[in-house]
Formats: structure tokens, C-alpha cells, sequence
């Protein structure tokens, strides 16, 4: 108590300063703070612990509402005398329990259960009782953010009411004993979002309770309602994911804990749209907008990301992490959103794509919007438009030249489920659409993006809202390969039109196996209809929208491709015309693992050429080793190495590369993969060069998770964490981290002593598990050598 006092002194001072444009420095018993700032940061940071401190007294004013039959409800010559929520029995109903069993939270076009005890007899025939619900600050019936309903209805509303809800009273319901039992029906089309409830009787009018309502998937009315089941458990139920990381051919699941069935998460996500710029714009309109998921979920990818005012986490790409922790850090979103919440609201350090989405997820499901987390390899950032990607390496094969487009190793981002009658009635576009979270580019003023159909970017047509040429573009996109000479003139060396868009993917319903959703994004490489598809959406884009839509009937199957090899004669075409389909290549080449590359080893790895030619080719081979980023961009030179080599007819040359972990260690700490290029140059035909990549990703060491006890709810359990040393040489700054929602309330983090070579570290851990089922235990070993080694197992919980 002493230190919220305290707090609110600092906030005086912090008043003061920003009158005075003077740095501020508040230092209590019982709380630290110290700030030196200007005074425009100032007067943000003001307006934001105002704005948190306006939400604590809100809050705390909503809990004096909340009534049950516990409490001395009536007053002298009431009418009413208690009421009873039912709130356990109706979140059972509505799938909420997860959440809270206290709390009422129901979902919109489903009934639910609600009983008054009046001071007299009820006669329908004489009384009506008018309920009225409301949310926002400026609740309107014509906004569909106040709903008035009575029994019996008798209510007069304007024929603008929207979102009306009704009320019926139950059958066995005694009315001449003053106990109503009402079945209260919230409109399919309501907003979303926090109510306050309230009754009148004659003239007397009384608050009844609050109630939390939200999308409901179960509702064939609701515009997000998902027919199947099972999708429904997976898609909106389940608090357990997989998000996929790696390369294409190194793909990597670590397990993600979603908790969005965690405390106070229901306040946490209306006060994200709360803090949005719609929101602040027109608190009216937004609030009303908040009956459409379109909308809905279009402000959360605003919402996710910090480049928007007031966003959740802040992206950061480089290797400076001071203020916060590294992205990979995070194996959980619940204390993402928690530490925002806790922090006035105030950004958490830092984010990625995977992060970003995996938070988004969270939100989505909470709010009963199925949704899945997807990972997109070989993704292409195509920030002009044009549908193409360029690259450019130098003529001893590294990448040298800085683009603004680029392919990213992997790209993640959300599928929220939902219909679109915005774009067409016959429901061709409903179903999944893509959202991404991560500010990338600009839409509509704002860093966010989506909701783009996939049925949409299937079919090319990117004359549709919302963004869906930049996500045509992640998934198929033509890429064209550049080599820079040291005059710094250009010669085009590749282009490939199936590179990018490889092994888009989800975690499968009900089990943790990977599922390849790349046919529901593009047609298969290679035929005619991909080809028809990508001259049509590059049609519509250079048209900015006008024309016909392309609709292709066929049922494609996924297929898969190669796309490490390569080779086309050099051109000196200009760099903005698009080459033509590559000839057949006279020269082979491929890399060959010697071993499973694994982190703190040396990597070893044969290039392997071969030629149809029946003629000895002299060749100059270029190889180098990069430390890549997983959004495509080099983080150092490994190593480069070059020679000269005779490719004898009908025989395989083999040439050895060998990558020490000394040469490797630093630059791969905060990387995610290597990238081993070999450009290839024809001596006898100098104008003829090949250029091959190989993206290796390198194997973490293993860390051994083992769960003593019987798991029940409140009863303790032992983790014992283990973990082996396998360098030569010291690990420093270690740290344990351990999450999981349903066993730990928040992240238990626990330093770890030096550990030398070769030797293990044994930690052992007491959780209490709070919620029962199958529950997912995360751990996280991070040190200096090794950053965020992953390790997961499953527990189950009995009540």
C-alpha cells in the first residue's frame, strides 16, 4: 500500500517536471524509480500512468458492483432483494470456466442464466421489469452499445436499435414468489467486450451485476462460428501450440504456452483494444465496431506490435537486448501481456515475428476467434509492389549489396477464422483469414496487417482488402539473383519463380505432428495455373484493382521443390526487366552433410558438382560461410576460400568444407543459421556462372526435464532440470527459466552457478500446479555460449 502512495507521488513529480521541462528522479521506501528524460517523453509517460491509474480506480469500482446472494443487497423498500449470476453453471455453459468460475462470462447469441429475488410477488401481466446492458463510455442503442429488453418485452425502440438482447423467463421460474429466473440471450451481434447490467422496476432502478461477452465460434449466427468440433478444441480451446522455426529443410517445432484462459486475461485483452488509436480516435464508433471480428482482429495486429502507440512489444532485429530480453528468450505469452498490463501499459522488450504472433494467438482466442499460429519459409518481403524479389551477391559468392527486399528464412504470422461478407455473399472468401503482427509495412496509416483471405492470395486477387498483395507476395513471389562485379556493374546469374512460399506451416489438430497447409496458399509449382495465377495478381496490382476476379477451379495437390541448385548464363539485361524461365543447367551441384551439424562442433559439409558435358571443365569455385539472421540478412563472414578445380566427364567432384567452431562460435551465438554459398565460374566460358546455397541450421544440446510426484491441483510436484556441458570450455551467465500455464502463475527464473567442461548441472524445481488437464512445462537454459535452449514436457493435472 505504501508504495501505490508512493507512486502516486511520483506521478506528482512527474506533473511538475513536465511543467517545468527538468529531468526527474523519484526515489521512496517503498518504490524506486529513477528517470532522466526530456519532456515531451515526459508528458507520454504522464499520459500513460494517468491513463493506468484511471483503469485501477475503474476496476476497483466495477468489483463494489459485483453482487451475489453473499451480500446485504437490499435496501429499506427495495424492490430487490439479491440477485444470482449463476456464474459457475453459466461459464461451464459457455466454455469459460477455463477463465473464471466468479466472474460472469458468457458468449454473444448464446443464453444464459440469471435469477432476481424481488421484494414482492411478480404478476407478468401488471410488472415489467426493464434490463439494460451497456458498454463503453458512451453506450447508444442506435450503436448497439446499450441493449434495453424487458419482461415481458414491452420496451419502445427506435427502429435504428441495434444488437437488441432478450430476456424470457425460465419455465420454472415461481413469479408469485418474487424469484425470477431469467434466460438472457446476448445478440449474435454484439460487441465485445466488458458490461455493466442493470434492472428497473417501476421507478426503481439498481445495478445488477457485470459480465464479460465475447465471439462465440459455438453460434451458427456468429460470424466467426467454426462447424467442427474438434477444430473448435484445437483452434480456440486449446492453451498449448507449436510455432515451427529453422529453414525449409531444417525445420525446427518449440513448443509455445498460449495461456489465454490465464488471470485477468479478459481485462488484459479489452484493454488492449481500449488502448488502441481507433479507440482514441472515437471511443464511440470503436467500441461499436467491435461487434465485427474484421475489425476486431485488424485492431489487435495494430495492437501486438509497438510501433503503434501504445503496442504490447517492441520489435528488435539486432543484437543489443539491454533493457529487456532477447526475443528468444520467450517461450510464453501470458507473461508478455501480463508485464504490459502490470506497467502501465508500456511496451515489453523485445519481440520477433514468432513472438509476435504466438502473443496475437493468445488475444484472439480469448476473445473466441478460432486462430492458429503459421510459419511461411522461404518468405518474401517485397516492399515495392512489383511481386519480385531482388538479391545480389558479389563475384566471390557473398552476399554484397543491402536490398530493401528481402527473403526471410521463416516468416510467422496468425490465420484468424471468420466470414467475410464485406467481399463477397456467395462466402468464397470466408474461412482463414492471415493476420501478421509484425510491423513490416504500413496499411492504412498504421503498422498492421490483415485480415487477408487465404482463399484470396490463392487465387491472386489482390485487388482485395486487407493486404493481400504484400501477403501474395511472402508466399509467391519471383525472385531474381544479381551478381556485382567490381566495376559495380550488374549481370543477372538466376531467377526463380517457385523459391519462395516453401512448407507453409501449422500444428495439426490434436497432436503435436506438423501439418503443410502450402496447397491452401498457392497452386503447385510449375504448372500452368500458378503461372496464370501470379500474371493475373501482377495484373491486378499494376491496375491498381480493376478488372475481373480469377477464379481457378482445378484442385491443385503440393508439391515440392529444389531450391538450392541453379544456374543461368549471365545477362546484362537491365535490372528492372523480368528474365525469362531458366534453361536446363549443364552444370550439377549439391552439398552433402558429412554429420548432423550440432552447435559447439565443427560442421562438416561436401559440395558435390557433376556435368552432363563430355569435355574436362575447368572451374573456379568461390565458397563462403555466413552467419545469417533468420530474416535473410548476413550477421558476418564465417569464412571464404577459393579454388580451382578440373570437373572430369561423367565423374562427381567433391570438394570438403570444413567450418571450425572457433571460426563460428561468436557470430552464431545470436543467430539462427549459416549460409554456405559456392559461385561457380566456367574458365573456358567466363560468362557462364552458378551460383548454390545451402542454409544450415545447427543442433542444439539436449536438456533432460523429469517430473516427480503425482500431478494434482495444489499438491506439490518436483522438476528436476539437466543439463550437460559440451565444450571445452567454460559456459558463464547461466539461467534456468521455467513456465507454464496451469503450473506456475508467473515465470520462475533461477541463476545457475559457471559451468565447467564437460560437466552438468542438476537443478531441481517445486511447482504447485492451479489448474488441472494436460498441462505443458517449458524450460529455457540460456548462457553466453548458447542462447535460449529449448526443452518442453507434458504433465497431466488431476483435479
Amino acid at each position: 500500500m505504501y508504495a501505490w502512495h508512493a507512486f502516486r507521488k511520483f506521478v506528482m513529480r512527474l506533473q511538475h517536471a513536465i511543467l517545468w521541462g527538468i529531468s526527474v528522479a523519484g526515489c521512496n521506501k517503498g518504490l524506486k524509480i529513477h528517470l532522466c528524460i526530456t519532456q515531451s517523453a515526459a508528458a507520454r509517460l504522464l499520459e500513460r500512468v494517468q491513463e493506468f491509474l484511471r483503469f485501477k480506480r475503474e476496476s476497483s469500482t466495477e468489483r463494489t458492483m459485483k453482487l451475489d446472494w453473499s451480500e446485504n443487497y437490499s435496501y429499506p423498500n427495495s424492490a430487490f432483494i439479491g440477485v444470482d449470476p449463476h456464474s459457475g453453471s453459466n461459464n461451464i455453459d459457455h466454455r469459460t470456466s477455463e477463465i473464471s468460475l466468479k466472474e460472469l462470462i458468457v458468449r454473444r447469441g448464446q443464453p444464459f442464466k440469471f435469477t432476481l429475488k424481488l421484494a414482492k410477488p411478480f404478476n407478468p401481466a401488471f410488472d415489467e421489469l426493464i434490463m439494460t446492458v451497456k458498454t463503453g463510455d458512451h453506450p447508444s442503442e442506435d450503436l448497439g452499445t446499450m441493449s434495453r429488453f424487458g419482461v415481458p418485452d414491452k420496451v419502445q425502440r427506435l427502429p435504428s436499435a441495434k444488437a437488441v438482447w432478450k430476456a424470457e423467463l425460465q419455465r420454472s421460474t415461481a413469479p408469485a414468489t418474487g424469484i425470477l429466473t431469467l434466460s438472457i440471450t446476448p445478440s449474435v451481434d454484439s460487441p465485445v467486450g466488458e458490461y455493466t447490467m442493470s434492472a428497473r422496476l417501476g421507478e426503481e432502478e439498481r445495478a445488477l451485476a457485470n459480465l464479460s461477452v465475447l465471439f462465440n465460434p459455438w453460434c451458427p449466427g456468429d460470424m466467426v462460428f467454426m462447424p467442427d468440433e474438434v477444430e473448435r478444441k484445437e483452434y480456440v480451446m486449446n492453451e498449448q501450440g507449436i510455432i515451427y522455426k529453422g529453414v525449409d529443410n531444417y525445420i525446427s517445432p518449440i513448443h509455445w504456452d498460449y495461456g489465454q484462459f490465464e488471470e485477468d486475461m479478459v481485462s488484459i485483452c479489452v484493454k488492449i483494444l481500449d488502448c488502441s488509436i481507433k479507440h482514441k480516435q472515437d471511443p464511440a464508433k470503436d467500441v461499436s465496431a467491435r461487434c465485427n471480428a474484421i475489425y476486431v482482429s485488424r485492431v489487435i495486429t495494430s495492437m501486438i506490435n509497438s510501433e503503434n502507440e501504445g503496442g504490447i512489444l517492441k520489435g528488435n532485429w539486432g543484437n543489443d537486448f539491454r533493457g529487456g530480453v532477447p526475443p528468444t528468450h520467450w517461450s510464453s505469452s501470458y507473461p508478455i501481456l501480463k508485464q504490459w498490463f502490470n506497467a502501465c501499459f508500456c511496451s515489453v522488450k523485445y519481440g520477433q515475428c514468432w513472438v509476435f504472433s504466438g502473443v496475437m494467438c493468445s488475444v484472439m482466442r480469448l476473445l473466441g476467434i478460432p486462430c492458429r499460429v503459421v510459419t511461411n519459409y522461404q518468405s518474401a518481403h517485397d516492399t515495392n509492389k512489383n511481386l519480385t524479389v531482388d538479391t545480389y551477391f558479389a563475384d566471390y559468392g557473398v552476399r554484397e549489396k543491402e536490398s530493401k527486399d528481402s527473403v526471410w528464412n521463416y516468416h510467422v504470422w496468425v490465420e484468424g477464422w471468420m466470414r467475410r461478407p464485406d467481399l463477397a455473399k456467395d462466402g468464397r472468401y470466408d474461412g482463414w483469414q492471415v493476420l501478421d503482427p509484425t510491423p513490416q509495412e504500413k496499411s492504412d496509416g498504421m503498422f498492421c496487417c490483415g485480415p487477408a483471405p487465404v482463399s484470396a492470395v490463392r487465387n491472386g486477387d489482390t485487388h482485395l482488402k486487407y493486404d493481400v498483395p504484400f501477403v501474395f507476395a511472402e508466399v509467391n513471389a519471383d525472385c531474381i539473383t544479381w551478381l556485382v562485379k567490381r566495376d559495380r556493374s550488374k549481370v543477372k546469374i538466376h531467377s526463380e519463380d517457385h523459391r519462395i512460399g516453401q512448407s507453409i506451416s501449422t500444428k495439426a489438430i490434436g497432436t503435436s505432428k506438423r501439418m503443410d497447409i502450402t496447397d491452401s496458399y498457392k497452386q503447385k509449382e510449375g504448372t500452368k495455373q500458378e503461372r496464370t495465377v501470379f500474371q493475373y495478381a501482377l495484373s491486378r496490382v499494376e491496375e491498381g484493382g480493376e478488372g475481373e476476379t480469377c477464379i481457378i477451379g482445378e484442385k491443385v495437390e503440393n508439391g515440392t521443390t529444389d531450391t538450392n541448385n541453379g544456374s543461368i548464363e549471365a545477362t546484362t539485361q537491365p535490372e528492372e526487366q523480368i528474365c525469362s524461365p531458366t534453361p536446363p543447367p549443364q552444370l550439377f551441384i549439391r552439398f552433402e552433410e558429412v554429420s548432423r551439424p550440432v552447435n559447439g562442433e565443427d560442421v562438416s559439409v561436401r559440395l558435390v558438382l557433376n556435368s552432363d558435358s563430355k569435355v574436362v571443365r575447368l572451374l573456379s569455385i568461390n565458397i563462403s560461410v555466413q552467419a545469417m539472421r533468420y530474416t535473410g540478412r548476413p550477421a558476418g563472414n564465417i569464412l571464404a576460400n577459393s579454388t580451382e578445380q578440373q570437373l572430369m566427364p561423367g565423374r562427381d567432384l567433391i570438394i570438403p568444407i570444413l567450418v571450425p567452431y572457433s571460426r563460428y562460435q561468436k557470430l552464431m551465438i545470436d543467430c539462427e543459421s549459416m549460409n554456405i554459398a559456392a559461385m561457380v565460374t566456367d574458365q573456358r566460358k567466363k560468362n557462364h556462372v552458378f551460383l548454390a546455397e545451402n542454409r544450415i541450421v545447427l543442433m542444439n544440446p539436449p536438456i533432460v526435464i523429469t517430473v516427480q510426484g503425482e500431478g494434482r491441483v495444489n499438491k506439490e510436484i518436483t522438476v528436476e532440470v539437466l543439463f550437460m556441458n559440451p565444450l571445452n570450455e567454460i559456459l558463464r551467465n547461466c539461467s534456468l527459466t521455467l513456465s507454464g500455464s496451469g503450473l506456475l502463475r508467473e515465470e520462475l527464473i533461477t541463476k545457475v552457478p559457471d559451468l565447467p567442461p564437460k560437466n552438468r548441472v542438476r537443478v531441481m524445481f517445486a511447482v504447485i500446479p492451479y489448474r488441472s488437464g494436460e498441462r505443458t512445462l517449458l524450460v529455457d537454459f540460456d548462457c553466453a555460449s548458447f542462447r535460449d535452449i529449448k526443452k518442453s514436457s507434458t504433465v497431466i493435472i488431476r483435479p
